[in-house]
């Protein structure tokens, strides 16, 4: 799990061949105008989801894991205070593995929890369980879901 700014997120191209492309799109887009839904960004290997929504409490919040895709979750607007936890230590799962939509839920706590403010992202990769949208108010963001 990585949170960082778009401002250093050339410290990370080196992470993935798809991350160069995936930033780009971060950064050479108007985000604050994509409207809520998924986005083409290189077919089927990245794609951006972008969705607005009241934030949920911690308790709402259910850690879920990737096999398929990497995660670049991008706040635009509010503070998304995301759970974490190693995937490893995840024990509870509430529900089986879904490859058509490439999650997998847990009842599991979060370990930690990484308040993200606007202007701020959360790279979450295969291993890293997260909890996203929690919040007392509005989350606008964007995913960038990128192909392993």
């Amino acid at each position: 799990m990585i949170l960082d700014t778009l401002a250093h997120a050339d410290r990370y191209l080196t992470l993935h061949p798809l991350f160069s492309r995936a930033f780009a799109f971060l950064r050479g887009t108007d985000l604050q105008s994509l409207p809520s839904g998924k986005h083409p960004v290189q077919g089927e290997q990245i794609f951006a989801i972008a969705e607005a929504c009241a934030g949920r409490t911690r308790a709402e919040a259910r850690l879920e894991c990737h096999r398929r895709y990497i995660d670049i979750q991008l706040v635009l607007e509010g503070v998304d205070e995301m759970g974490w936890k190693p995937l490893a230590g995840c024990v509870d799962p509430a529900t089986g593995y879904d490859a058509a939509r490439d999650i997998r839920f847990f009842n599991d706590v979060p370990s930690s929890w990484i308040a993200t403010p606007a202007g701020s992202f959360c790279l979450f990769f295969p291993d890293d369980a997260h909890a996203p949208l929690v919040s007392t108010g509005l989350i606008r963001k964007v995913v960038v879901k990128i192909a392993l």
